[in-house]
């Protein structure tokens, strides 16, 4: 269960998002909503660890083996023997691995950038209108929801203007 509380400006916003942190809800689950670029830490300050560049670096190593065996490979495999030059020349079989290192590398790019923004997301997510127009939203992921109550209070004691949830439109 996730809840939304939308607020008017960055003051509410913080002491909601300290309020939270102060009654023990953990801060990874905390997360803000917002059309305005703020840096990062100003609202939650988490640092997040990232794998993104060893998915690249794992897309590019895969891309230049396969790419290696392919030119290789296919001159190995089906050999054209001219004059006294070599079968697996260091040329072409060169520009086919780095081609596909750099295919693989681009797409591990895209797929780990998907995955690290957890898009496509299917789940229902609380979301409203007015973030788009400067007002901040503090979403929490709930484990259970005996919390909710809690987290509401202390939304709306923070000023929250509305807060929803993903389960029922308000």
């Amino acid at each position: 269960m996730e809840i939304l509380g939308v607020f008017r400006d960055i003051d509410d916003a913080s002491r909601a998002i300290s309020g939270l942190i102060e009654s023990g809800f953990p801060e990874d689950k905390i997360t803000s909503v917002t059309s305005i670029p703020y840096p990062a830490g100003v609202l939650v300050s988490q640092e997040r660890k990232s794998w993104f560049h060893w998915v690249t670096l794992a897309g590019g190593a895969l891309g230049a083996i396969l790419g290696f065996l392919l030119a290789a490979g296919t001159a190995w495999l089906y050999p054209l023997q001219t004059g006294d030059k070599p079968i697996i020349s260091a040329f072409p079989t060169g520009i086919i691995t780095y081609e596909m290192m750099m295919l693989f590398a681009l797409a591990g790019t895209f797929f780990g950038m998907l995955a690290e923004m957890k898009l496509p997301t299917f789940a229902r997510r609380p979301y409203d209108p007015e973030i788009a127009d400067g007002f901040i939203g503090v979403s929490l992921t709930l484990d259970n929801s005996r919390d909710r109550s809690q987290a509401e209070t202390l939304m709306q004691d923070a000023g929250a203007l509305r807060i929803r949830n993903n389960e029922v439109e308000e």
